[in-house]
């Protein structure tokens, strides 16, 4: 360093003014008991501003939000109460349906078991009256076939017993004894 530098330092050092703000007296402002008035003063007239902006611009602005939003609710509910009426109109509706529908099903179930049921009864007297005429038929054949099978039975009895006698008598007997008596014995 050189002269010149220190002589400068050294003269501010010694011109330095204290930083107390001209105010060493007195201590902290608002603590300071003169200035008070002033305080209370300043202090009406900010409140009385911001008093007058909120009255004026901030609280109609926040007071239209909140009307909006409560009739914006209500027209929500209203809405919504709306909607509930249509729903439980739809599904009282459909429930309706659903019966009807259901009844419709039954009667329908109904009918078609009743058709079955004539269709069927119709298909079972044929068959039967079918089967009864093949049965009278078949009967007739039985009929006829033992008919000539007892004729044939008569015959061969005759036949046979005419053998008989005439191997144990020795003599054979006339057809009409023969007859008469295999007549007797089948009776």
């Amino acid at each position: 360093m050189n002269e010149t530098s220190v002589v400068h330092v050294e003269t501010t050092a010694h011109t330095e003014v204290p930083h107390d703000g001209g105010h060493a007296e007195g201590g902290f402002p608002p603590f300071n008991g003169a200035t008070f008035p002033s305080q209370i003063l300043w202090l009406a007239i900010t409140f009385g501003l911001f008093y007058y902006m909120m009255s004026k611009m901030v609280l109609p602005r926040i007071g239209g939000i909140l009307e909006d939003r409560r009739d914006r609710i209500a027209s929500d509910i209203a809405e919504a109460g709306r909607l509930k009426q249509e729903t439980e109109a739809a599904i009282a509706a459909y429930e309706q349906a659903l019966a009807e529908a259901r009844r419709k099903a039954s009667g329908i179930a109904q009918a078609t078991r009743d058709k079955l049921a004539t269709e069927t009864e119709a298909k079972r007297a044929a068959v039967e009256k079918d089967l009864n005429a093949k049965l009278d038929e078949a009967e007739k054949r039985v009929a006829g076939v033992k008919d000539a099978a007892l004729a044939d039975v008569r015959e061969i009895a005759g036949e046979t017993t005419n053998a008989l006698v005439e191997s144990l008598l020795g003599k054979a007997p006339t057809k009409n004894e023969t007859s008469k008596a295999v007549s007797a014995a089948m009776s």
